[in-house]
């Protein structure tokens, strides 16, 4: 069964060994794949509290059904009941694990309802894993509460199928809910993408949230084999990868991950560390294993021949019967490092399910407008509104990076973290060094599918070909609070034919 999130990040933040034993249950238990449990389903109403909270839910079968989880002892004295840890000690309860599991049943079917999700099918069950069975009551069914004679792999897959059977059919002329609908509405409301960076302010706030276009194409991940996922710079598709990444691992599959800008390799570590996952430079494949499921990240870079031949090594059963995922900007970034073959990217097409991520997740507002102004690129409706205007640098003198330095100074005297700033030659394609002043310098070609708070763009290109077209693209995409561009006279007449040409079109 599918976990979201995977069963390594639930077992670093439960405090509760019950919790954790019964996520290992559920991950174990092979269903088809449309079977998904969510940990820690957050309820934004609830009958006697501001927010509730679903320890589980599982869409198993068409049917949702809520878990609640209790470890240790449970006792009912004169009607109250108690928990019981392991020295005895009796501590009262505000309601009986089956109540607490009903009022999130009914909180979840409230909401969903209330946003016009339509009918589905409902269940509570209490999950006591360190006790026998209560004895039969009027209040639950025995079928819906599961002690420690269903903690193993085949009496919770029976306990499971047991609920579904019994649960209440629609009523006549009722809208039913889709399965992926249900699926869909669990992931946006819920699952938050990982973001390293800290978090400052509302425009980090915002950009951490998962959108619901992200959460479509993570639920579609899990059940095809071979899909081409389009987003727009800032759409969030390494964020949507390195998710999809994982929950391939965790159903114990072989993973790789690869890309061609060795520099995506220290975005990656970290959001997947501790996973049994492959992250391999596309230049450093060596063809000596196959793997379960191949990730590509900014895959237009290996879109031709050579690329899907190297690919084609690497993929259990191959390219074109096996399974991989393919995430791509459809405005062509492949001018800076990379070759891109129609041909090749139109035989993909052929074999794989598409999908667009069409929320930009990354840039503000402001940002989004320029890059669709000048270069009339489409990356996505913007989704974060907050953060300053594009502050446009305008320099009597060469525009380079010792200009772009002042500007960084400036930045960092009200308060910006040195850290946390970016200057990118739009000119250069050279690696990223620190300059005297201790400011992170690079290009478009290392920037690429990578970001930092605060971009400042020089040394802007003389012509806007499709080459240079793309490394503007690039190096003012990369922005998440602040994007500062410095430019001379020339450029900005350069600009000015650019604007008035994407005008005319």
């Amino acid at each position: 069964m599918i976990l979201i999130p995977d069963l390594a990040d639930i077992e670093i933040t439960t405090t509760s060994n019950a919790e954790r034993r019964v996520a290992r249950l559920l991950q174990s238990i092979a269903v088809s794949r449309d079977a998904v449990a969510f940990y820690s389903v957050k309820l934004r109403s609830h009958a006697v509290k501001q927010q509730g909270e679903a320890d589980f839910v599982v869409l198993w079968d068409g049917v949702v059904i809520l878990i609640e989880v209790k470890g240790g002892g449970v006792r009912r004295y004169d009607g109250v009941w108690y928990s019981i840890d392991r020295h005895g000690d009796w501590r009262k309860l505000r309601e009986s694990p089956m109540d607490q599991a009903k009022s999130a049943m009914y909180a979840l079917r409230a909401i969903l309802h209330e946003d016009g999700v339509g009918w589905f099918a409902t269940e509570a069950v209490a999950v006591t894993p360190d006790i026998d069975a209560p004895p039969p009551a009027v209040e639950w069914k025995d079928s819906h509460w599961w002690a420690k004679e269903q903690m193993s792999i085949t009496a919770m897959t029976e306990a499971f199928e047991r609920v579904a059977r019994g649960a209440k059919a629609a009523p006549y002329g009722a809208r039913i809910a889709r399965p992926d609908e249900l699926r869909a509405r669990l992931f946006g409301q819920f699952t938050r993408m990982p973001v390293i960076d800290a978090q400052r302010g509302a425009v980090i706030e915002e950009q951490n949230r998962a959108t619901e276009g992200q959460a479509r194409v993570l639920a579609a991940l899990s059940r095809n084999p071979r899909m081409l996922v389009f987003g727009g710079a800032g759409t969030g598709k390494s964020l949507v990868l390195a998710e999809g990444a994982k929950h391939e691992a965790a159903e114990g599959k072989s993973v790789l991950i690869t890309f061609r800008s060795p520099s995506l390799v220290d975005f990656f570590k970290p959001r997947i560390a501790g996973r049994d996952i492959d992250l391999i430079p596309f230049a450093e494949l060596s063809g000596d294993r196959r793997y379960d499921a191949v990730f590509v990240d900014e895959a237009q870079d290996l879109m031709n021949a050579d690329g899907m031949d190297a690919l084609d090594t690497v993929i259990r059963d191959g390219r074109a019967s096996g399974r991989w995922r393919m995430f791509l900007d459809p405005n062509n970034q492949a001018h800076i490092d990379g070759e891109f073959d129609p041909d090749v990217f139109e035989l993909l097409q052929e074999e794989a399910l598409q999908c667009d991520l069409d929320r930009n997740v990354r840039n503000t507002r402001a940002i989004v407008h320029v890059v669709q102004e000048y270069i009339g690129a489409d990356i996505g409706d913007p989704g974060i509104v907050h953060g300053d205007l594009v502050a446009w640098r305008w320099s009597g003198r060469t525009a380079d990076v010792d200009a772009a330095e002042v500007v960084a100074r400036e930045l960092v005297a009200n308060g910006a973290r040195r850290g946390d700033i970016w200057i990118i030659s739009v000119s250069s394609d050279s690696a990223p060094r620190t300059s005297a002043a201790g400011l992170h310098v690079t290009s478009p070609r290392f920037a690429k599918g990578l970001e930092a708070e605060h971009v400042i763009v020089c040394d802007l290109p003389r012509e806007y070909d499709d080459r240079g077209l793309a490394a503007f693209y690039v190096a003012v995409t990369r922005a998440r609070v602040t994007l500062h561009v410095v430019a001379s006279k020339e450029d900005k007449k350069r600009l000015q034919d650019l604007l008035r040409k994407q005008v005319g079109q």
